[in-house]
C-alpha cells in the first residue's frame, strides 16, 4: 500500500487528496451504520491512520454530528498530511485517558491500521482495551488496530470492529484469522489510487475468488466424453477406515472426473465394492499390487492418504505415486506417514518434475512434517509458513481451516474466506482432496485447482447450510457448479 500511495502520487494524485477522500469513506460508513446523528468518538493515532480519522471528524461536523477526537500522543507530534488534516479540523481534541466511553457512541479506531509491526502496550494497549470494553459500535480505518497487516495476527491486543474501511485493495490481515475477525464487516473504498498501480506492484496474493481461477475451470464440450475428463485413483486403507476414501472418491467424481477407482486391500473389497455406485473398485493389495494398477496410465490422477494408514506401506506408495509424474494429492497418513523424515518426502516431490504435487495438510499434519525445518515459519504465521512450506517441496501448499491458504512455488497465494463453520466436521478434508483430484484429472494446473477446490467446498458448505456433515458435501456441489457456469 505504501508503494501504491506512492505511485498515486507519482502519477498526479496529491496525497493529501488521497486522504481527504480516505477520511470521507470512513465518515460515509459512520453515517450509514447509524442514519441519525448521534455522538462520535474519533480515537486519532500519532500517524496517517490519525490524519484519516480527523479528516472523518471534520467531515462529520460538517454534517452536524456531534464529534470529540481522542489524540493517542501529543497532537503536535503530526507531521506531513496528518498534521495538516489536524490543523483544518476545529472541533475539540482531548488526551484519552480522562474519557469515559458511552455505549451510545460511536467509536472511529483511527489509531495504528495496517502497518502496525510490534505488540501494543501501556497506554495503546490501556485504550484498546477501554474501547472493546465501551460497548459501543466501532468504525476502524484501514485495519482494527493491534491486528498485523500481513499475518492478521493479534498483537498483544486489538480492537474487535463491527465495520472496517479499507483503501484500495484489502490486506492479509483482513483475511486471515483472527484478523477477520476483529475487522467485522470490510469494505473497500476507492480513494483515488489508479489500477494501473498493480502493473509495477505485481502483487502475488489473493482472496480465493472464482476470478482468480475461472477462466482454468474444466468447461464440457459438446463433443466431449468421460475418458476425456479424466480417471482418479484413490487409494483406501484397511477394513476399519474406508469411508475416507469412499468420500474423497464421491467428491472427485462430483467435480467432474470421467472415471474414479477405489483402489483397495482385498479385506476391504466387499465393504468398498457394496458402498460405491458409478465408483468402481480394484484389489490393490499392499505397494506391489498398488504400482500394479498404476500400470494403467489413463489414471492421471491419484489421491494418497485419507484413511490410508501411516507407516512404511505409504511411504512406499508415495514413492511409486510419484515415480511417473501423475497428478499427486497428499493428505492425511500420507503426509504424516513423513514425520520423521520429512526430508525423504522432499525428495519425492522434487523428482516428481512431469507435475506439481499438492499438499493438503491442517495445522497438526503441517506441523508435524515442517515444524523440524528451520526456514519454514510456526503454522501461527499462515500465509508465510504456507508459502515457505510450498517453495521448500515445489509442491503446491493447501494449508486448511477457516482461513485456508493455498500456496504455490512461483510466490502466489490465495487466501479462502467462505468456509462456514459448518464445515468443521469429520471427513471434510477427506472430499476436498478428492475435489481437488477430480479438477486435476480434468486438466486444471495445480494451483488453480487447488483453490477452486477450496473455494467450491465452502460454497457447498454454505448451500447445504446447519447439520451439515461430510456425506452432504459433494451432493452439494451441482448447485454450485450450475453457478459458476452461469
Amino acid at each position: 500500500m505504501r508503494r501504491a500511495d506512492a505511485l498515486a502520487v507519482e502519477a498526479g494524485i496529491p496525497s493529501l487528496v488521497l486522504m481527504e477522500n480516505a477520511g470521507r469513506a470512513v465518515a460515509d460508513a459512520v453515517v450509514e451504520m447509524s442514519g441519525a446523528a448521534r455522538p462520535v468518538v474519533i480515537c486519532a493515532g500519532p500517524g496517517n491512520n490519525g490524519g484519516d480519522g480527523f479528516v472523518a471528524a471534520r467531515l462529520l461536523a460538517e454534517r452536524g454530528w456531534p464529534v470529540q477526537v481522542l489524540m493517542l500522543g501529543d497532537r503536535d507530534a503530526l507531521t506531513g498530511d496528518a498534521a495538516e488534516m489536524a490543523r483544518r479540523f476545529a472541533g475539540p481534541v482531548a488526551p484519552w485517558a480522562a474519557h469515559r466511553f458511552d455505549h451510545r457512541s460511536i467509536i472511529v479506531d483511527a489509531l495504528f491500521g495496517a502497518g502496525l509491526s510490534r505488540p501494543l502496550v501501556e497506554d495503546a494497549a490501556a485504550l484498546i482495551a477501554a474501547i472493546n470494553g465501551s460497548g459501543a459500535p466501532i468504525v476502524a480505518v484501514d485495519l482494527p488496530s493491534g491486528i498485523h497487516g500481513d499475518s492478521g495476527a493479534v498483537m498483544g491486543i486489538a480492537v474487535r470492529a463491527r465495520r472496517t474501511v479499507t483503501f484500495f485493495r484489502r490486506k492479509p490481515g483482513h483475511l486471515l484469522l483472527p484478523g477477520r475477525i476483529h475487522c467485522g464487516t470490510t469494505t473497500v473504498a476507492d480513494i483515488g489510487i489508479p489500477d494501473h498501480v498493480l502493473e509495477a506492484i505485481r502483487p502475488h496474493l489473493f482472496a480465493n475468488e472464482p476470478a482468480l481461477w475461472r477462466d482454468s475451470f474444466p468447461r464440457l464440450e459438446p463433443d466431449g466424453h468421460k475418458y476425456a475428463r479424466g480417471h482418479v485413483v484413490v487409494l483406501s486403507g484397511e477394513l476399519p477406515s474406508t469411508g475416507a476414501a469412499r468420500l474423497a472418491a464421491r467428491g472427485a467424481l462430483r467435480a467432474g472426473a470421467g472415471l474414479v477407482t477405489i483402489a483397495s486391500p482385498r479385506s476391504a473389497l466387499a465393504v468398498n465394492a457394496a458402498a460405491s455406485l458409478a465408483v468402481m473398485v480394484r484389489e490393490a493389495e499392499g505397494p506391489a499390487g498398488f504400482a500394479s494398477l498404476l500400470s494403467d496410465r489413463r489414471l492421471n490422477a491419484v489421491v494418497l492418504g485419507p484413511g490410508g494408514g501411516v507407516g512404511d506401506q505409504m511411504r512406499d506408495k508415495v514413492r511409486r505415486a510419484a515415480a511417473d509424474g501423475r497428478a499427486l494429492i497428499l493428505d492425511a497418513d500420507a503426509l504424516t506417514s513423513f514425520g520423521e523424515n520429512p526430508k525423504e518426502l522432499f525428495t519425492i516431490l522434487t523428482n516428481h518434475k512431469l507435475s506439481t504435487a499438492i499438499l493438503t495438510p491442517h495445522a497438526g499434519e503441517f506441523d508435524r512434517l515442517f515444524s523440524s525445518i528451520e526456514k519454514i515459519p510456526s503454522v501461527k504465521q499462515k500465509l508465510e509458513a504456507a508459502l515457505a512450506a510450498s517453495h521448500e517441496t515445489g509442491a503446491v501448499l493447501v494449508l486448511k481451516g477457516s482461513d485456508t491458504v493455498v500456496a504455490g512455488p512461483d510466490g502466489r497465494a490465495a487466501i479462502a474466506e467462505n468456509a462456514p463453520p459448518d464445515l468443521a466436521t469429520a471427513g471434510a478434508g477427506d472430499v476436498l482432496a478428492g475435489i481437488i483430484a477430480g479438477l486435476r484429472a480434468q486438466g486444471m494446473p495445480a494451483f488453480e485447482a487447488a483453490a477452486s477446490a477450496v473455494w467450491v467446498h465452502g460454497e457447498a458448505a454454505n448451500t447445504f447450510g446447519p447439520g451439515l456433515i461430510a456425506e452432504d458435501l459433494p451432493e452439494a456441489l451441482p448447485v454450485v457448479y450450475r453457478r459458476l457456469r452461469n
